[in-house]
């Protein structure tokens, strides 16, 4: 049974006004691998000639050719009155898929286009040729592009010269906002409370795939047991398979990196010291790859004074699969495979309190419009946003804020997301105040400090009126 599509509302939008537009249409999806791209485009196109190919895995032994080669099966099952096809040229594929697109609402998708253009490095070339000649020539068609592979898509398709004004649109897909990971529950979601929501969101984020995945009809932890600890379950297999597909060989250098951002955020100087090497940029670009795969997020500082970035950057593990499985399932895997693990409660996980407050972390800071809407903002009233730090120096105290947002009218809302397991006291007010009282503030600066919690406030918190706003997890899934 297909699961039902769920979510992606303004992406669907975005593409059917472009579609609708009355002129050819090139597009581009690129985003994080089970993000879900290829579905979007497979429901986007239900009810109108759609035609899909798909880029071969890099294996041992491949070449260009294998990828020529399943091109021309593919066209030949969409177009059965094709002689058998061995095209060794990428312009004939093109040009007899082309002509017989000429006319009516067509869809094309390349999907996984970095696979399908590897090994051939006239393939771009090719391609660009063939959209000037043939396939822009239908007003009614678009062609997308999709890939998991981020970094190579920015390298060879948005920053190339021979795409340069040909590209309508570019869509980076991120995780379903917390909103629409509910509705994952179905008709239980009523019955399940909003923490043991968080638990199973703290593993799988906003990944369709991995949400898909999910038996409303059992408890969370069973669901993440069966999911991470029995060694059929996905998430047990999901790290190889995503890190090898995406890295091949390099894979086990990027596994140390994002390890490294297991417990925490950190610059460039403590993730080369840490792996015992020299910055430069060989680690420059597989920390771009990460960020492009979607794996980890670069927060910059910035000025209160102009709004503007500062030098100051920190690299966070923005992936919540990737933190469990390194923490938690890639430590007992050989148990795990003879059968000889089995985890009962989670919250006796080692630094469990710990790991969740960074996935909680994540969750807030990827569903921010939300925070925006309880606190009346809107993306014109806001300079600047982010996860926000600054360093200590001879004339100020370093400080972390989990959410910093900065607004036109000189207000700053601090924004505290705390994990906890029992209550809220009232510490947590003397230690947000800390941290306010760190911040190097211009002039006529105003601070609104609030707090984002996953669990009970006390009441001596609630009426000391400390906190401008108090937003609970629930806010997060209505």
């Amino acid at each position: 049974m297909v699961q039902p599509f769920i979510g992606r509302t303004q992406e669907l939008a975005t593409l059917d006004g472009l579609f609708s537009k009355g002129s050819s249409c090139f597009f581009v999806i690129k985003g994080r691998r089970r993000i879900g791209k290829s579905r979007l485009v497979e429901e986007f196109s239900k009810g109108k000639t759609f035609y899909r190919f798909c880029g071969l895995p890099p294996e041992k032994g491949s070449i260009a050719q294998m990828q020529r080669d399943d091109f021309a099966r593919r066209l030949n099952r969409y177009f059965p009155e094709l002689p058998s096809l061995k095209a060794d040229e990428w312009s004939e594929l093109f040009e007899l898929l082309a002509k017989r697109a000429q006319t009516g609402p067509v869809v094309i998708l390349l999907d996984e286009i970095a696979w399908m253009a590897s090994g051939d490095p006239g393939f771009l070339g090719k391609l660009k040729n063939a959209w000037d000649e043939w396939f822009k020539m239908n007003p009614k068609l678009m062609l997308i592009l999709c890939g998991s592979v981020s970094s190579w898509i920015e390298k060879n398709i948005l920053s190339s010269t021979a795409f340069l004004g040909r590209i309508h649109y570019v869509l980076t897909l991120k995780e379903l906002p917390l909103t629409v990971c509910s509705e994952f529950w179905g008709k239980q979601r009523p019955r399940v409370s909003a923490y043991d929501r968080l638990k199973f969101l703290s593993i799988t984020g906003g990944v369709p795939l991995y949400l898909e995945s999910l038996n409303p009809n059992i408890p969370v932890e069973d669901n993440i047991q069966q999911l991470c600890f029995d060694s059929g379950g996905l998430l047990f297999r999901e790290f190889d398979n995503i890190f090898h597909d995406l890295f091949d060989k390099r894979s086990a250098y990027y596994k140390q990196i994002v390890s490294v951002l297991v417990q925490g955020a950190a610059d460039m100087v403590s993730i080369c010291t840490s792996l015992d090497i020299a910055s430069g940029g060989v680690i420059s670009e597989c920390l771009t790859d990460l960020v492009e795969a979607g794996f980890i997020c670069r927060d910059y500082s910035w000025s209160f004074k102009t709004g503007t970035p500062g030098k100051l950057s920190r690299y966070r593990l923005s992936d919540n699969y990737l933190r469990f499985y390194l923490r938690y399932i890639d430590k007992q895997k050989t148990k795990i495979e003879r059968g000889l693990y089995q985890q009962h409660s989670f919250s006796t996980l080692p630094e469990w309190s710990v790991i969740m407050g960074l996935q909680f972390e994540n969750l807030i800071l990827s569903n921010r419009l939300l925070i925006w809407k309880q606190l009346g903002l809107s993306a014109t009233d806001i300079i600047n946003e982010g996860a926000y730090f600054q360093k200590q120096t001879k004339t100020h105290h370093g400080c972390q804020i989990d959410y910093l947002i900065q607004t036109r009218f000189n207000n700053l809302f601090v924004c505290e997301v705390k994990f906890s397991r029992n209550v809220i006291k009232k510490e947590i007010m003397e230690e947000v105040q800390q941290k306010i009282n760190c911040l190097t503030l211009p002039k006529h600066f105003s601070c609104f400090p609030v707090l984002i919690h996953a669990n009970e406030v006390s009441d001596a918190v609630i009426d000391a009126d400390y906190f401008t706003k108090i937003i609970s997890l629930e806010a997060f899934f209505i």
